[in-house]
């Protein structure tokens, strides 16, 4: 980030490309709806090219990105509370599935485990669901989670170990 804050266009390229991936699937997790993730994705990425000029090392990059990140969409609950004229649940989709194992049998298997994932996922508390998502998907450490979230590292353990607990308590019922 520092290389791209002097005029080093190439930086953002390889910022962009090793973080897009996680970020958006972080980003869909946590919205749910293809289309809005795209947005507020590009809103994330947008703010970061804006602020270059005012970037100063503070933690690491990861940690901005995903705090600007969880910012966007905490901007965007509270506007989509802010206007229910818009059924925002209505409008969520899937997102993608990955289909693995040699069979049909197989792939739809783990595609309907991978549906039940996501909407446990998403039914976790929002406090939860951006410690596990952080952590699954942006693979952040704990004392980044903390960073990004502002709270304390015991904080981040006691939602990781909520929100693993009552992953493996629903998938439990559904065997």
């Amino acid at each position: 980030m520092l290389r791209y804050r002097n005029g080093e266009v190439r930086a953002f390229e390889q910022l962009y490309g090793r973080h897009k991936g996680p970020l958006f699937r972080f980003m869909l997790r946590q919205c749910g709806q293809r289309a809005v993730a795209e947005e507020l994705f590009q809103d994330v990425w947008t703010n970061l090219i804006r602020g270059r000029d005012r970037y100063r090392v503070r933690a690491k990059f990861t940690t901005l990105l995903y705090r600007m990140a969880r910012n966007r969409l905490i901007d965007y609950r509270r506007s989509a509370t802010a206007n229910p004229g818009h059924d925002h649940a209505a409008a969520k989709e899937p997102a993608e599935t990955v289909a693995v194992g040699p069979g049909p049998q197989d792939r739809l298997e783990t595609e309907r485990m991978g549906a039940r994932l996501r909407t446990l996922i998403a039914s976790l508390p929002a406090d939860q669901r951006d410690a596990f998502l952080l952590r699954e998907e942006a693979g952040l450490r704990l004392e980044q989670i903390a960073d990004v979230t502002g709270v304390g590292t015991e904080t981040v353990k006691s939602r990781l170990r909520y929100a693993v607990a009552k992953l493996k308590q629903a998938l439990s019922e559904d065997s």
